[in-house]
C-alpha cells in the first residue's frame, strides 16, 4: 500500500516553581500520511491535573492540510464530556455533537471559503497547524478564519464547532535535542487569540515543530498561569 506511518509520545511536565520537571500528562499518536497526499491523525490525550482530562481525536486533513472530518470524545474528571463528529467542504463546516453542557446539538455554517484549520487540541496537531503558514510571506500572520473543538485552554469543554481567528508568528529556525532524538525545528507562537474570539487570551504558547512536511512537534512551552513544557518523547518513521 502507497501510505507510510508516524507513531510517537509526548511527555507534559510542569514548569511551575513547586512542581518543576513534574510529569502532568502524556500523549500518544498515530499518523497516516496517504499516497494522494491527505493524512489521518489519531490522539490520545491525558492530563493529570484536576479536573483530569482525557482526549481521543481522529482528524483527516487533505494534501492541502484542510480538514476533512474529525471524531472527537471527551471524559472530564473520569466522567464522560461529550462526544463529536465533524465534516468539511469549500462551503460548509458542519458538526453533530452531544454533551453534558449543551445535550443535543446540530451545527452547520455556511462558508465564504475553506476552513484552513481546525485545533483540535492533541499537541501533535498544534505543530502540524504550522503547515498553514505562508513561510515566503511576513514573520507574523493572522488567520481570521479558523475552527476549535472547544474554546477552553485544555479543550476541555464541548465538544462543538467554534470558529475562532489568532496569529502565528515566525521566531526562526533551530536544531534542538529532546529525548526522541535531534531535530531540525521551526520555531513559532501562537498569537491574538482573544482578538479572534477566545473568551481569554491564551497565555504565551511557543512550539518547535519538525522543518520539513509532517510538521511533527517537537517541543511547545506555554507561560501565564499554565507554566506547561512539552516533549518529544518517542518518534518513529
Amino acid at each position: 500500500m502507497d501510505h507510510r506511518t508516524i507513531r510517537g509520545k509526548l511527555l507534559y511536565t510542569s514548569t511551575k516553581p513547586e512542581r518543576m520537571g513534574h510529569e502532568r500528562g502524556r500523549e500518544s499518536f498515530i499518523v497516516t500520511v496517504h499516497g494522494d497526499g491527505a493524512r489521518t491523525l489519531r490522539a490520545h490525550c491525558e492530563i493529570d491535573d484536576a479536573p483530569s482530562v482525557l482526549r481521543d481525536v481522529t482528524v483527516s486533513w487533505d494534501k492541502n492540510w484542510r480538514p476533512l472530518d474529525c471524531f472527537n470524545r471527551l471524559t472530564i474528571a473520569d466522567k464522560f464530556e461529550g462526544t463529536a463528529w465533524f465534516r468539511f467542504t469549500d462551503r460548509v463546516a458542519e458538526c453533530e455533537s452531544y454533551n453534558q453542557r449543551d445535550g443535543r446539538l446540530s451545527q452547520r455554517m455556511e462558508l465564504n471559503e475553506p476552513v484552513p484549520w481546525l485545533g483540535t487540541h492533541p499537541l501533535v496537531a498544534d505543530g502540524m497547524c504550522f503547515a498553514v503558514f505562508d513561510q515566503s510571506g511576513p514573520k507574523k500572520q493572522y488567520f481570521p478564519n479558523m475552527m476549535l473543538t472547544s474554546p477552553d485552554h485544555r479543550g476541555a469543554t464541548g465538544p462543538l464547532l467554534f470558529k475562532v481567528g489568532f496569529g502565528l508568528e515566525y521566531l526562526g529556525d533551530e536544531t534542538i535535542e529532546v529525548p526522541a532524538g535531534t531535530f531540525d525545528c521551526h520555531k513559532f507562537q501562537y498569537t491574538d487569540t482573544a482578538e479572534g474570539g477566545l473568551p481569554e487570551e491564551h497565555p504565551p504558547y511557543e512550539v518547535w515543530c519538525t522543518a520539513d512536511d509532517d510538521f511533527i512537534f517537537v517541543r511547545g512551552a506555554v507561560g501565564g498561569y499554565m507554566q506547561t513544557f512539552y516533549e518529544l518523547v518517542e518518534l518513529e518513521r
